[in-house]
């Protein structure tokens, strides 16, 4: 079965059910379009951890830029300013940024979903833009008059060791960015389209890491209910 070659290979639950998610989708085809089945089977699929979210905190995060080459320290610091995937941090081009409108995108291809996502620039990220320029014709982020396609490697292992953080990946700094949006009062609805998340749920993840918005509408039951004036309560009938 596929549960017992994922088991074999060593592979995750989720890579498991990702291949399931193929078998279900054929299985539906070969009932709804070609008609070889009448019933879809069920297909059992294997449970999965919940998704770790780890992120630096700002002490951690300066630490860690101050361990980096140059290079890919301003590579870090540009993904902790836009929340960038890796790829599209890499494989960031001229031609698809704005700078008067302080604007970039992602074009479908390159986006994890397929659609393509325009990207708000902050002050940083702009600073950031304005001093890679003339360093390249096509790509923003170089080394050595070279694109680099793969910053996560021993450079980026070594400066993570010596600031003493561990059990970080480069991903992270995605999850780094979302983590801060929310602590600082992004609300998630605001976070799904800054981050190009097709599904508020992806979202959700990070909503446990702030609570302080929900304070301001906890007052809003003020007047309803309760009627101060006599002591007695109001209802609406459910009939």
């Amino acid at each position: 079965t596929i549960q017992q070659v994922g088991r074999a290979e060593g592979v995750s639950n989720a890579t498991v059910n990702r291949r399931l998610q193929v078998v279900s989708r054929i299985l539906r085809k070969a009932r709804d379009e070609w008609e070889w089945i009448d019933v879809v089977p069920k297909v059992p699929v294997l449970s999965e951890p919940l998704e770790r979210v780890r992120f630096l905190t700002d002490v951690e995060a300066q630490c860690l830029l101050c361990e980096l080459p140059k290079h890919l320290a301003t590579m870090v610091d540009f993904t902790l300013q836009t929340g960038l995937r890796m790829s599209n941090v890499t494989g960031l081009r001229w031609d698809r940024i704005d700078l008067v409108r302080r604007r970039l995108w992602v074009v479908a291809d390159e986006a994890k979903g397929r659609r393509g996502i325009h990207v708000p620039l902050n002050d940083r990220a702009v600073e950031i833009l304005r001093q890679e320029r003339m360093r390249h014709p096509t790509h923003v982020f170089t080394y050595l008059g070279k694109p680099v396609l793969r910053p996560n490697q021993r450079a980026w292992r070594l400066a993570l060791k010596r600031a003493g953080i561990e059990d970080f990946h480069w991903h992270d700094l995605r999850h780094t960015w979302a983590t801060w949006h929310v602590q600082n009062g992004t609300p998630l609805h605001v976070l799904q389209k800054l981050g190009g998340w097709r599904s508020i749920d992806m979202v959700l993840r990070y909503a446990h890491l702030s609570d302080e918005h929900l304070a301001g509408f906890a007052g809003n039951v003020n007047g309803n209910g309760l009627n101060r004036s006599n002591g007695t309560s109001g209802y609406i009938s459910a009939t």
